[in-house]
């Protein structure tokens, strides 16, 4: 049952786990835009939640990263946050919506504030997904 395919696959999840544990979630976001298109799609994903599962499920995949999913915070709940050990990356995906929303939502929510006596360096990320055309990650802003 084991192919090539599999261990590519071992490779992929080895390079974005290496990318997150240095910081670099831009360049794990472009390994997963690649690695989606490769991924068939199904009629029945047409929700948010779908995509942020997934994002979950391969997060989860990386090492021993922190990921939670609905997160609470004081004023709202993040889709995702993923705590390695000098960041934390609050991610907002938004669904046929823009990056530039999803940020707007963490800054309007502040969810940042819950993770400001954490001591590591917290970085918010506002994914977009466009699944009528691309079925993929479309953009993604960073600050």
């Amino acid at each position: 049952y084991v192919t090539t395919e599999i261990d590519e696959g071992k490779v992929v999840i080895a390079r974005m786990s290496a990318l997150i544990n240095s910081g670099d979630i831009d360049g794990a976001l472009r390994l997963l835009q690649t690695f989606l298109e490769t991924v068939p799609y199904c009629d029945n994903t047409l929700y948010e939640g779908h995509y942020q599962q997934m994002l979950y499920i391969i997060f989860a995949l990386l090492t021993d990263y922190r990921i939670i999913v609905e997160q609470r915070t004081a004023k709202g709940r993040t889709d995702i946050t993923l705590e390695t050990h000098n960041h934390v990356f609050i991610m907002e995906l938004k669904f046929d919506k823009t990056a530039d929303e999803a940020l707007e939502q963490i800054e309007a929510k502040r969810y940042a504030d819950a993770f400001a006596l954490s001591g590591k360096k917290i970085v918010k990320v506002g994914i977009a997904f466009n699944v009528k055309d691309e079925r993929n990650i479309t953009e993604w802003i960073i600050r």
